[in-house]
């Protein structure tokens, strides 16, 4: 007989790609988790593991038990979810990792939405920036992730994962108030400016450098700073431009600073939960609500 903890070890570390990394997300020490894996490995009859440098890889037979413990963890979610609806559910506590313009854009409305209409549910919220929040929900350290779309993001069929589309918002050009294209900047016209954006790992950091690259150059991105106030303060102070997310600016104060919408990129915006936990009674009404704020937005409603 598996023992399912063990498929959760085998996931994290398939996930962190080191036995260190695994255990530190698990909150155990390294030898548990390598007791852990070889006692799968004296279950299951085959080595799952190879080292790979300073990390670990999965082997063929290593693979295909990934496979089946997605999908047995999945289940496991399922049942916890229907066990809850059985037994009402209408009270507990979910955890939620989310970026912080969602947190104040979508989040905020939906929890105060859900303390009138389910105030036995409590949401404990983590801010959680660049992959932070995916990784949160797949170590077990949140119930539900507000994340964005990037470059090497788990995609809509990953096993692990169930998605609720939100929304997509445009990036803004924020240049100086004194600058000479003020009136009637592009993208492209900007190719020679120092630039001012979020730190590299930061998922709005891969897009405003795609949008470049798609424009024709490579940004200088001279100044970093994950944090959009900052940002546009910097841009206020003549230090460079730079492309904002549309609900980042909203309600800013923007003094020394002019705003252009212009084509280009979107930041795509998802809710995420463990497969199989969309259905509990804990997280199905914030899914709702998370839903309905992101429709009143005023920027692109993807549904869901």
């Amino acid at each position: 007989m598996i023992d399912t903890r063990r498929l959760r070890t085998l996931r994290a570390v398939a996930d962190h790609g080191t036995v260190t990394a695994a255990a530190a997300a698990l909150h155990l020490t390294p030898s548990a988790v390598s007791q852990q894996l070889v006692a799968l490995e004296h279950e299951v009859g085959h080595r799952l593991f190879t080292r790979d440098g300073r990390g670990v890889r999965l082997t063929a037979v290593g693979k295909i038990m990934l496979q089946h413990a997605n999908e047995v963890l999945a289940q496991l979610e399922r049942a916890e979810a229907e066990v809850a609806a059985y037994t009402t559910g209408e009270a507990g506590e979910v955890t939620v990792a989310c970026f912080a313009t969602a947190i104040s854009a979508v989040l905020s409305p939906a929890i105060a939405a859900l303390r009138a209409a389910s105030p036995g549910i409590r949401v404990r919220v983590h801010d959680a920036e660049g992959d932070q929040g995916l990784a949160m929900l797949l170590d077990g350290q949140a119930d539900l992730t507000i994340a964005v779309e990037y470059r090497g993001a788990p995609d809509a069929a990953d096993p692990r994962l169930s998605r609720r589309p939100l929304y997509a918002e445009p990036f803004d050009l924020v240049l100086p108030r004194d600058h000479p294209l003020a009136g009637a900047a592009t993208l492209v016209s900007l190719a020679s400016e120092t630039w001012i954006g979020p730190h590299p790992g930061n998922p709005v950091h891969d897009v405003i450098t795609f949008a470049c690259q798609q424009a024709g150059f490579t940004p200088d991105l001279v100044h970093c700073s994950d944090d959009f106030r900052a940002v546009v303060a910097l841009v206020g102070a003549g230090a460079g431009v730079a492309l904002v997310p549309r609900l980042a600016l909203r309600d800013m104060a923007l003094p020394g600073v002019v705003v252009r919408h212009t084509p280009g990129p979107e930041r795509r915006v998802f809710a995420a939960v463990r497969r199989g936990s969309d259905a509990h009674p804990l997280l199905r009404p914030l899914l709702s609500a998370l839903g309905t704020v992101a429709g009143s937005l005023g920027v692109t409603d993807l549904g869901g």
